[in-house]
């Protein structure tokens, strides 16, 4: 709630690379909003991937995995979660669909932060929806797993409640002054948030569920159709610096929010920027098949698939011509296998 007791302070002086950021994410609304108008049927098409991707990613940059297939599968609702990975999988799945199917009608207050926890610990045995009873931190850690320093201590738990309802409370009023742009007040919300730390766990994937709705409640749902989740895990460095960046003096109300503030506005920025190039592709039918192979290499979270992955996640393409674009792309330094014939691949780039 720091950033919002003085908003002048920290959102009065906006820096150009932010104002141009703001710009951009503006124009490209623009676009997809005459795009989905003209052509509704082309974006329905790539919610099912999106669902996928951001219920993959975010779990998985929190270090919770699972085998992709059992993902789908159990964003599809076709299985039931076997261990403690998927049932914090399947409970991020369904807030997600929460989100995605009602945001409209969900109301921005910490009950309902409260709500979504609990649904996010509903196949397991924690009890969620609880506001944290211990003191936590956000530490970086070394290939071993040894602290290596502290980047910031939450909120004290004691103050925990009060504070998240001031920081619902100053982002309203905020929201219904309309004297700072919606963008930098949405990305200043999940930022506090991050800094308060409300919850014992779970706070990275809340903030990312909180920051959709917000988003929604804009007149953002790019998250619909293109995984944030995904573009923050594949920039997981760049998140945890800027965040790392923005965290000294938070306590105090002396922080500087704007290495936060590019990295989430580029990520926004990035996120309308491939759903033009993916509309695009599935709007004209241009090599359609080809553009899901290297789609679905592309959005793996794991750098590793098999030639079966592949041929289950597209069952309408066939075999012979999924082995021909793997060839293309392993000519064209995209991915690589052990030799001829081999069923296991391994990515090299995400950017083709």
């Amino acid at each position: 709630m720091q950033t919002f007791r003085d908003l002048d302070r920290h959102l009065g002086l906006v820096p150009s690379p932010i104002a141009a950021a703001l710009g951009h994410v503006a124009e490209a609304h623009g676009r997809e909003e005459a795009f989905r108008l003209q052509n509704p049927q082309v974006l329905d098409t790539l919610v099912k991937v999106a669902r996928v991707q951001s219920t993959e990613a975010s779990n998985a940059i929190e270090s919770i995995v699972a085998p992709h297939q059992r993902i789908v599968d159990l964003v599809e609702d076709r299985a039931k979660p076997q261990n403690r990975s998927e049932q914090e999988i399947a409970g991020y799945r369904l807030v997600l669909d929460q989100i995605h199917s009602s945001a409209a009608g969900i109301p921005f207050k910490s009950s309902v932060d409260l709500q979504f926890h609990r649904d996010l610990y509903s196949f397991t045995s924690t009890r969620g929806g609880r506001w944290k009873d211990t003191q936590n931190e956000v530490a970086r850690f070394d290939a071993a797993g040894n602290k290596i320093e502290v980047i910031f201590k939450g909120t004290p738990p004691a103050q925990t409640p009060m504070a998240m309802d001031e920081l619902h409370e100053r982002f309203g009023d905020a929201v219904g002054r309309s004297r700072y742009p919606r963008l930098l007040l949405i990305g200043a919300f999940a930022f506090d948030f991050l800094m308060i730390h409300p919850f014992n766990d779970g706070n990275g994937r809340m903030s990312r569920l909180l920051t959709l709705l917000m988003l929604y409640h804009a007149g953002h749902d790019v998250g619909r159709f293109i995984s944030l989740e995904k573009l923050i895990a594949d920039s997981k460095e760049s998140y945890y610096e800027s965040l790392g960046n923005s965290t000294g003096g938070w306590a105090e109300g002396e922080h500087d929010i704007w290495p936060w503030m590019e990295f989430f506005l580029g990520i926004l920025a990035a996120a309308y920027k491939e759903l033009e190039s993916r509309a695009g592709d599935v709007a004209t039918g241009r090599g359609a098949k080809k553009a899901r192979i290297r789609q679905f290499i592309r959005a793996r979270t794991s750098d590793d698939f098999t030639f079966e992955d592949l041929t289950r996640a597209m069952p309408d393409i066939s075999a012979v011509h999924i082995r021909k674009e793997l060839k293309k792309l392993r000519e064209a330094g995209v991915v690589r296998s052990p030799g001829p014939g081999a069923k296991r691949w391994k990515r090299l780039r995400s950017d083709r």
